[in-house]
Protein backbone atom coordinates (compact mmCIF):
# COMPACT_ATOMS: atom_id res chain seq x y z
CA UNK A 1 0.00 0.00 0.00
CA UNK A 2 2.71 2.33 0.98
CA UNK A 3 4.42 1.85 -2.47
CA UNK A 4 1.19 1.94 -4.59
CA UNK A 5 0.83 5.73 -2.24
CA UNK A 6 4.18 6.55 -3.70
CA UNK A 7 3.89 5.74 -7.16
CA UNK A 8 0.47 7.73 -7.10
CA UNK A 9 2.67 10.72 -5.40
CA UNK A 10 5.47 10.32 -8.13
CA UNK A 11 2.56 10.80 -11.05
CA UNK A 12 0.28 12.77 -9.71
CA UNK A 13 2.59 15.49 -7.82
CA UNK A 14 -0.21 16.96 -5.82
CA UNK A 15 -0.50 17.52 -2.11
CA UNK A 16 -3.54 15.23 -1.62
CA UNK A 17 -2.28 13.04 1.28
CA UNK A 18 -4.16 10.76 3.49
CA UNK A 19 -5.98 12.30 6.34
CA UNK A 20 -4.26 11.02 9.50
CA UNK A 21 -7.69 13.08 11.38
CA UNK A 22 -9.77 15.75 10.96
CA UNK A 23 -8.34 19.08 10.30
CA UNK A 24 -7.90 21.30 13.32
CA UNK A 25 -9.83 24.69 11.29
CA UNK A 26 -8.14 27.04 13.28
CA UNK A 27 -4.47 26.22 11.74
CA UNK A 28 -6.01 26.58 8.64
CA UNK A 29 -6.00 30.57 8.20
CA UNK A 30 -2.79 30.93 9.46
CA UNK A 31 -1.02 28.14 7.34
CA UNK A 32 -2.35 30.38 4.22
CA UNK A 33 -1.21 33.77 5.70
CA UNK A 34 1.20 35.81 3.17
CA UNK A 35 4.62 36.68 3.92
CA UNK A 36 4.32 40.59 3.97
CA UNK A 37 7.75 41.56 6.10
CA UNK A 38 8.83 44.88 5.29
CA UNK A 39 12.35 44.48 4.94
CA UNK A 40 12.00 41.55 2.51
CA UNK A 41 9.60 43.08 0.34
CA UNK A 42 11.84 46.55 0.54
CA UNK A 43 14.66 43.67 -1.37
CA UNK A 44 12.15 42.42 -3.53
CA UNK A 45 11.06 45.82 -4.96
CA UNK A 46 14.62 47.77 -4.70
CA UNK A 47 15.61 44.48 -6.92
CA UNK A 48 13.38 45.10 -9.47
CA UNK A 49 13.42 48.39 -9.19
CA UNK A 50 16.78 48.37 -9.78
CA UNK A 51 16.93 45.60 -12.91
CA UNK A 52 13.97 47.87 -14.57
CA UNK A 53 15.82 51.53 -14.46
CA UNK A 54 19.26 49.75 -15.22
CA UNK A 55 17.52 48.02 -18.07
CA UNK A 56 15.47 51.02 -19.33
CA UNK A 57 19.35 53.39 -19.48
CA UNK A 58 20.87 50.40 -21.59
CA UNK A 59 18.60 50.07 -23.85
CA UNK A 60 18.39 53.39 -24.28
CA UNK A 61 21.69 54.18 -25.01
CA UNK A 62 22.21 50.71 -27.12
CA UNK A 63 18.70 49.69 -28.13
CA UNK A 64 16.23 47.54 -26.87
CA UNK A 65 18.34 44.24 -26.93
CA UNK A 66 21.88 44.94 -26.92
CA UNK A 67 23.70 44.25 -23.81
CA UNK A 68 20.84 42.38 -22.12
CA UNK A 69 18.49 39.99 -24.82
CA UNK A 70 14.31 40.51 -24.16
CA UNK A 71 15.20 36.43 -23.84
CA UNK A 72 17.41 37.12 -20.69
CA UNK A 73 15.25 40.60 -19.46
CA UNK A 74 12.23 38.19 -19.18
CA UNK A 75 13.86 35.36 -17.65
CA UNK A 76 14.99 37.57 -15.01
CA UNK A 77 11.30 38.89 -14.45
CA UNK A 78 10.24 35.18 -14.27
CA UNK A 79 12.71 34.63 -11.59
CA UNK A 80 11.65 37.79 -9.63
CA UNK A 81 7.98 36.21 -9.58
CA UNK A 82 9.21 33.02 -8.61
CA UNK A 83 10.58 34.95 -5.69
CA UNK A 84 8.02 36.06 -4.33
CA UNK A 85 6.02 32.68 -5.17
CA UNK A 86 8.54 31.23 -3.22
CA UNK A 87 9.04 33.96 -0.13
CA UNK A 88 6.10 36.26 -0.11
CA UNK A 89 3.00 33.92 -1.28
CA UNK A 90 1.24 32.16 1.12
CA UNK A 91 3.54 28.84 0.48
CA UNK A 92 5.88 30.37 2.92
CA UNK A 93 3.43 29.98 5.79
CA UNK A 94 2.29 26.65 4.75
CA UNK A 95 6.49 25.65 4.67
CA UNK A 96 6.13 25.51 8.65
CA UNK A 97 3.02 23.29 8.82
CA UNK A 98 3.69 20.59 5.78
CA UNK A 99 7.23 19.49 5.10
CA UNK A 100 6.22 19.02 1.18
CA UNK A 101 5.38 22.64 0.88
CA UNK A 102 8.74 23.90 2.30
CA UNK A 103 10.84 21.33 0.11
CA UNK A 104 8.25 23.07 -2.95
CA UNK A 105 9.97 26.06 -1.59
CA UNK A 106 13.46 25.66 -1.45
CA UNK A 107 13.24 23.75 -5.01
CA UNK A 108 11.84 27.26 -6.46
CA UNK A 109 14.73 28.85 -4.90
CA UNK A 110 17.46 26.31 -5.98
CA UNK A 111 16.45 25.57 -9.58
CA UNK A 112 13.90 27.87 -10.66
CA UNK A 113 14.71 31.68 -9.08
CA UNK A 114 18.14 31.20 -9.60
CA UNK A 115 19.04 30.28 -12.83
CA UNK A 116 16.58 32.47 -13.93
CA UNK A 117 18.19 35.46 -12.40
CA UNK A 118 21.35 34.28 -13.20
CA UNK A 119 20.04 33.55 -17.20
CA UNK A 120 18.39 37.89 -16.28
CA UNK A 121 22.48 39.55 -16.17
CA UNK A 122 21.27 41.50 -13.06
CA UNK A 123 25.30 42.50 -12.01
CA UNK A 124 25.38 43.95 -15.43
CA UNK A 125 21.87 45.45 -15.35
CA UNK A 126 21.39 46.62 -11.54
CA UNK A 127 24.82 48.38 -12.38
CA UNK A 128 23.26 50.61 -15.03
CA UNK A 129 20.58 51.71 -12.88
CA UNK A 130 23.62 53.72 -11.21
CA UNK A 131 25.33 57.38 -11.95
CA UNK A 132 28.15 57.15 -14.16
CA UNK A 133 30.51 58.01 -11.63
CA UNK A 134 28.84 55.42 -9.36
CA UNK A 135 29.54 52.91 -11.60
CA UNK A 136 33.20 53.88 -11.77
CA UNK A 137 33.62 53.77 -7.62
CA UNK A 138 31.55 50.22 -7.94
CA UNK A 139 33.96 48.81 -10.80
CA UNK A 140 37.30 50.12 -8.84
CA UNK A 141 35.63 48.67 -5.88
CA UNK A 142 34.95 45.03 -7.52
CA UNK A 143 39.14 45.33 -8.99
CA UNK A 144 40.71 45.43 -5.47
CA UNK A 145 42.33 42.56 -4.54
CA UNK A 146 40.42 41.23 -2.04
CA UNK A 147 37.06 40.97 -3.71
CA UNK A 148 38.15 39.71 -6.77
CA UNK A 149 39.92 37.35 -5.37
CA UNK A 150 36.52 36.11 -3.28
CA UNK A 151 34.46 36.52 -6.10
CA UNK A 152 37.21 34.15 -8.50
CA UNK A 153 36.92 31.47 -5.58
CA UNK A 154 33.35 31.78 -5.15
CA UNK A 155 31.90 31.64 -8.74
CA UNK A 156 34.96 28.76 -9.59
CA UNK A 157 32.59 25.63 -10.60
CA UNK A 158 34.09 22.98 -8.14
CA UNK A 159 34.07 25.50 -4.92
CA UNK A 160 30.39 26.51 -6.46
CA UNK A 161 29.68 23.22 -6.96
CA UNK A 162 30.77 21.79 -3.51
CA UNK A 163 29.36 24.93 -1.46
CA UNK A 164 25.84 23.77 -3.04
CA UNK A 165 26.32 20.38 -2.19
CA UNK A 166 27.52 21.04 1.34
CA UNK A 167 24.40 23.53 2.11
CA UNK A 168 21.95 20.79 0.56
CA UNK A 169 22.46 18.56 3.27
CA UNK A 170 23.75 20.16 6.18
CA UNK A 171 20.66 21.82 6.08
CA UNK A 172 18.55 18.82 5.71
CA UNK A 173 20.52 17.31 8.99
CA UNK A 174 17.25 16.57 11.25
CA UNK A 175 19.25 18.97 14.19
CA UNK A 176 19.66 22.12 11.84
CA UNK A 177 16.22 21.99 10.02
CA UNK A 178 14.40 21.27 13.25
CA UNK A 179 16.18 25.17 14.48
CA UNK A 180 15.41 26.36 11.13
CA UNK A 181 11.97 25.78 11.60
CA UNK A 182 11.83 26.74 15.24
CA UNK A 183 13.87 30.04 14.94
CA UNK A 184 13.19 32.43 12.35
CA UNK A 185 17.15 33.62 12.21
CA UNK A 186 18.20 30.37 11.12
CA UNK A 187 15.26 29.59 8.89
CA UNK A 188 16.42 32.95 7.13
CA UNK A 189 20.02 32.09 7.17
CA UNK A 190 18.63 28.58 5.72
CA UNK A 191 17.03 30.10 2.79
CA UNK A 192 19.80 32.89 2.32
CA UNK A 193 22.31 29.35 2.34
CA UNK A 194 20.05 27.89 -0.46
CA UNK A 195 19.74 30.64 -2.71
CA UNK A 196 23.03 31.89 -2.30
CA UNK A 197 25.24 28.81 -3.38
CA UNK A 198 22.19 28.15 -5.87
CA UNK A 199 23.38 31.33 -7.38
CA UNK A 200 26.70 30.96 -7.28
CA UNK A 201 26.37 27.30 -8.76
CA UNK A 202 24.25 28.64 -11.65
CA UNK A 203 26.44 31.50 -12.44
CA UNK A 204 29.24 28.95 -12.47
CA UNK A 205 27.69 25.96 -14.72
CA UNK A 206 25.70 28.57 -17.43
CA UNK A 207 28.97 29.74 -18.62
CA UNK A 208 29.97 33.09 -16.31
CA UNK A 209 33.48 31.01 -15.11
CA UNK A 210 35.86 34.55 -14.70
CA UNK A 211 38.85 32.18 -14.98
CA UNK A 212 38.03 30.23 -18.27
CA UNK A 213 39.59 27.13 -16.99
CA UNK A 214 36.17 25.05 -17.85
CA UNK A 215 34.58 23.87 -20.88
CA UNK A 216 31.15 23.00 -21.04
CA UNK A 217 31.90 19.43 -20.37
CA UNK A 218 32.67 20.57 -16.71
CA UNK A 219 29.58 22.41 -16.30
CA UNK A 220 27.45 19.02 -17.59
CA UNK A 221 29.58 16.77 -15.07
CA UNK A 222 28.87 18.92 -12.41
CA UNK A 223 25.09 19.13 -13.37
CA UNK A 224 24.66 15.75 -13.48
CA UNK A 225 26.36 14.98 -10.20
CA UNK A 226 24.51 17.67 -8.43
CA UNK A 227 21.26 15.87 -9.56
CA UNK A 228 22.51 12.25 -7.98
CA UNK A 229 23.26 13.86 -5.09
CA UNK A 230 20.15 15.81 -4.65
CA UNK A 231 18.31 12.63 -6.26
CA UNK A 232 19.98 10.44 -3.26
CA UNK A 233 18.78 13.00 -0.64
CA UNK A 234 15.35 12.94 -2.06
CA UNK A 235 15.05 9.18 -2.16
CA UNK A 236 16.15 8.89 1.20
CA UNK A 237 13.02 11.43 2.27
CA UNK A 238 10.13 9.46 0.17
CA UNK A 239 11.74 6.32 1.55
CA UNK A 240 11.87 6.65 5.37
CA UNK A 241 9.60 4.49 6.98
CA UNK A 242 9.48 7.52 9.86
CA UNK A 243 9.66 11.14 9.93
CA UNK A 244 12.83 12.82 9.96
CA UNK A 245 11.43 16.33 11.26
CA UNK A 246 9.86 16.02 15.12
CA UNK A 247 8.29 20.14 14.75
CA UNK A 248 6.19 18.75 11.68
CA UNK A 249 4.58 16.28 13.08
CA UNK A 250 1.81 17.72 15.55
CA UNK A 251 1.64 20.90 12.87
CA UNK A 252 0.98 18.34 9.82
CA UNK A 253 -1.74 16.60 11.81
CA UNK A 254 -3.12 19.79 12.57
CA UNK A 255 -3.86 20.31 9.20
CA UNK A 256 -5.17 16.91 8.74
CA UNK A 257 -2.34 15.21 7.49
CA UNK A 258 -0.26 12.12 7.73
CA UNK A 259 3.53 12.98 8.59
CA UNK A 260 5.07 10.13 6.64
CA UNK A 261 3.44 10.30 3.96
CA UNK A 262 4.16 14.66 4.15
CA UNK A 263 7.59 14.01 4.01
CA UNK A 264 7.35 11.26 1.06
CA UNK A 265 5.71 13.71 -1.39
CA UNK A 266 8.51 16.17 -0.15
CA UNK A 267 11.27 14.18 -1.24
CA UNK A 268 9.83 12.82 -4.38
CA UNK A 269 9.70 16.63 -5.03
CA UNK A 270 13.87 16.68 -4.89
CA UNK A 271 14.17 13.51 -6.24
CA UNK A 272 11.60 13.79 -9.44
CA UNK A 273 11.28 17.60 -10.89
CA UNK A 274 13.97 19.02 -8.72
CA UNK A 275 16.40 16.14 -10.23
CA UNK A 276 14.90 16.69 -13.71
CA UNK A 277 15.74 19.98 -14.02
CA UNK A 278 19.84 19.44 -13.20
CA UNK A 279 19.54 16.62 -16.36
CA UNK A 280 17.49 19.22 -18.70
CA UNK A 281 20.26 21.96 -17.65
CA UNK A 282 22.98 19.57 -18.71
CA UNK A 283 21.88 18.90 -21.88
CA UNK A 284 21.13 22.43 -22.81
CA UNK A 285 24.76 22.82 -21.94
CA UNK A 286 25.64 19.69 -24.03
CA UNK A 287 23.37 20.87 -26.89
CA UNK A 288 25.78 24.31 -27.36
CA UNK A 289 29.08 22.14 -26.74
CA UNK A 290 27.99 20.18 -29.85
CA UNK A 291 27.03 23.16 -31.96
CA UNK A 292 29.98 24.92 -31.20
CA UNK A 293 31.88 22.00 -32.24
CA UNK A 294 30.12 21.88 -35.44
CA UNK A 295 30.67 25.94 -36.54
Amino acid sequence: MRHHLIGLAALALAPALAAAHAPDASALPHAWRWNLEPWLLLLLAAALAGYAIGLRRLWGNAGTGRGVSVQQAVAFGIGWLSLVAALVSPLDTLGSHLFSAHMLQHELLMVVSAPLLVLGRPLATWTWALSPTQRRSIGRLFQRKGWAGFWTTMTDPLVAWALHALALWAWHIPALFDAALENEGWHILQHFSFLGTALFFWWAMLGHDPRGRYGPGHSAAYLFTTMMHTSALGALLTLAPTPWYAPYVPLTGALGFDPVEDQQLGGLVMWVPAGLAYVIAALVVFGKMLTRARA
